[in-house]
């Protein structure tokens, strides 16, 4: 078994075991696409706030990075909204079509993640908070990831009421 496939396995583990039982015990009226897609707009306040954060702290001097942080920030926006508009596609009953449509961005925000936690474990205590919302961010964007790609609930089957299934009251009863 090579890198690639071992990498794959991982994936489908988290996806099957780890994040498919919690997404099938979520409430009825709650799917796991809407969690997945509060995630990802969690994931995007906190990097918003994150990015505000080194503005802060840095007090706004360096424009470059700012201006640089700010169009990252908006390539997520996108994302955001390119995922909104794939809802339509994922239907209770039939296979989820983002399950592979997202795996690459899924295999490769987790080493991003795991980057950024140590950016935020390692950074100066100046950057300390705002690194730490970005860890979070990222955390959060890969959960809600692993959310979106799991299979839907199939629809509820409704109970039919049969003539042969009702209870009869005995004779005599008055009723």
């Amino acid at each position: 078994m090579d890198l690639g496939e071992r990498i794959k396995r991982m994936d489908s583990w988290l996806l099957d075991d780890v994040c498919q039982p919690l997404a099938d015990k979520l409430p009825e009226r709650l799917t796991a696409f809407e969690v997945g897609m509060s995630c990802q707009l969690g994931s995007l306040l906190l990097s918003a706030v994150s990015i505000i954060a080194v503005f802060v702290v840095t007090g706004m001097n360096d424009f470059g990075n700012m201006i640089f942080n700010v169009l990252v920030w908006a390539l997520c926006v996108t994302f955001f909204i390119g995922l909104g508009r794939l809802r339509v596609l994922v239907q209770p009953g039939k296979a989820n079509p983002l399950r592979y449509m997202l795996i690459s961005v899924r295999i490769i925000s987790i080493p991003f993640t795991f980057y950024v936690i140590y950016q935020a474990i390692t950074s100066p205590v100046t950057f300390s908070s705002a690194m730490w919302f970005n860890a979070f961010s990222n955390i959060v964007f890969v959960v809600g990831l692993y959310f979106i790609s799991c299979q839907p609930r199939p629809p509820q089957r409704r109970a039919k009421e049969e003539i042969w299934s009702r209870v009869m009251a005995p004779e005599g009863s008055g009723l």
